[in-house]
């Protein structure tokens, strides 16, 4: 009696398995079809796999057979074990994938700021006194922010012609507070180390406005196109708005399977149509994207069809995460925050290659070395990717990438593409190239009065450019 209730606990026991492989297998197939990156023969080809694999397994359980018994309960937790990991990797791909195409914000940070001395504490000490700002009706940001304040206070307002202006007036007491923007804040403390000190912030207020790209989508399995890759000098909010020091035009040709960079350098002298004045492109991420995108369009006669933001806080995570990157230095050089580089291959992490990529000052050619870095630490970061060793750190890289990029390119766009590519398994023909000009210093739109370093274009250089991404396209 004994013996039978022995060999039905044990047969009882070799059901639950079987069904419990059934209910995983299943399970990672219906998330493969809803990932739907691989080909449509492709994902038959693995239905009819893990249904033979099942059916071995479920027969060698089921079975007559001691040994066959044993060795069928061995596949089977084995296969259970693997497809969980796999169901894990599923959901993260599941969940990063939903990030594309469906941030359409951006994020600004206004300030009152005031005098350090001065007697204003808080919002309400304002009431009925002076607060300069820059035109609230150029900037949407600016004048949501204008309506929150006077929901609490009444202010006279003063318009004023740009930033350096408004600390002007605040200093000689004509305005009491100022309207700034976090990153205008960054830029007044580059020309002012004693900026914190003499200003203080009374009050903060977060503005989301909509981001204004026009749509240009293509087929990207079979139309060329145009992505900017745009990396701001901030950690944090990817949606927040701040200068943007890395610029480069991706052109794609997908049916030569060609790829052409073009980067840009950071204080090329560009004209903003949307404010009809001339400033750095650095600056036109204080604006938004959208203000970048369009400057670049115009700049290179282009449509850029799609749009990939970054910032500091990206990079170091996506280094890490990759456990470093390896790049060959062209030069042997020392950077501003202490870190040191040797020409030729250098390790290094995620700091590290912010560091790498961000370094101008190092340098008699300034910021044209730091554009060839920057391509240095993509095409690293493109290589360690596409390494077998992308495999262990997955499922970290995924959750580094969570939040930390913003991007129009839609999930159905980015799915389609890996589905082709695996399909053809086709190889790509990379060249980069970059824009260049001369030395000069010149009034900027977001500093009317005061003139800066620029990068006014080469003719030649501008022209070469289009030359070279009109054949690519």
């Amino acid at each position: 009696m004994a013996k039978k209730k022995n060999n039905k606990s044990k047969l009882s026991f070799m059901k639950y398995l079987s069904i419990f492989l059934l209910i995983v297998s299943v399970l990672i197939l219906v998330l493969v079809y809803f990932i739907n990156v691989l080909p449509i023969d492709y994902f038959i080809v693995l239905i009819v796999l893990v249904l033979i694999i099942d059916l071995v397994v479920i027969k060698l359980l089921l079975g007559s057979g001691k040994i066959k018994n044993v060795f069928g309960v061995i596949l089977s937790i084995i296969l259970i074990i693997i497809m969980v990991f796999g169901i894990t990797y599923e959901l993260n791909t599941l969940d990063f994938l939903k990030q594309f195409g469906y941030n359409t914000y951006k994020e600004e940070v206004y300030n009152i700021i005031v005098l350090s001395e001065s007697k204003y504490e808080n919002i309400d000490d304002l009431e009925n006194e002076t607060i300069g700002h820059l035109d609230e009706l150029v900037h949407e940001g600016l004048n949501s922010a204008i309506e929150k304040i006077d929901k609490k206070i009444d202010f006279e307002s003063v318009v004023l012609d740009d930033i350096n202006t408004l600390v002007a007036n605040l200093d000689e007491g004509l305005i009491a507070a100022m309207i700034v923007e976090d990153a205008q804040i960054t830029m007044l403390k580059e020309n002012d180390n004693d900026f914190s000190n003499k200003y203080r912030i009374i009050d903060t207020y977060t503005i989301e406005t909509q981001i204004e790209v026009e749509s240009k989508d293509v087929d990207v399995t079979k139309d060329s196109y145009n992505i900017l890759i745009t990396g701001i000098d901030s950690y944090g909010s990817i949606t927040r708005v701040s200068r943007s020091d890395v610029n480069m035009i991706v052109s794609v040709n997908p049916n030569e399977n060609k790829i052409l960079l073009t980067s840009i350098p950071r204080d090329y002298y560009v004209y903003l149509s949307d404010y009809k004045d001339y400033d750095k492109l650095t600056h036109t991420g204080i604006y938004g994207i959208d203000v970048t995108s369009k400057a670049l369009e115009d700049l290179l006669d282009i449509d850029i069809n799609y749009y990939v933001k970054v910032n500091f806080t990206t990079l170091v995570d996506i280094v890490d995460e990759l456990n470093g990157i390896t790049v060959n230095s062209k030069y042997d050089f020392t950077t501003i925050d202490g870190y040191h580089f040797s020409k030729g291959e250098n390790k290094l992490n995620g700091k590290e290659a912010l560091s790498f990529a961000r370094e101008r000052k190092a340098f008699s050619e300034g910021d044209r070395v730091r554009v060839e870095n920057q391509q240095l630490v993509l095409t690293a970061i493109i290589n360690k990717v596409l390494s077998p060793s992308i495999i262990t750190n997955y499922n970290n890289l995924l959750s580094a990438l969570n939040e930390e990029f913003l991007t129009n390119i839609t999930n159905k766009e980015i799915t389609d593409l890996i589905k082709w590519q695996i399909d053809g398994m086709y190889k790509w023909n990379i060249e980069t190239i970059s824009l260049d000009g001369k030395n000069a210093f010149d009034y900027t739109y977001s500093y009317k009065n005061q003139k800066l370093y620029v990068m006014i274009p080469y003719p030649e250089s501008i022209e070469s450019a289009k030359e070279k991404i009109k054949d690519v396209l």
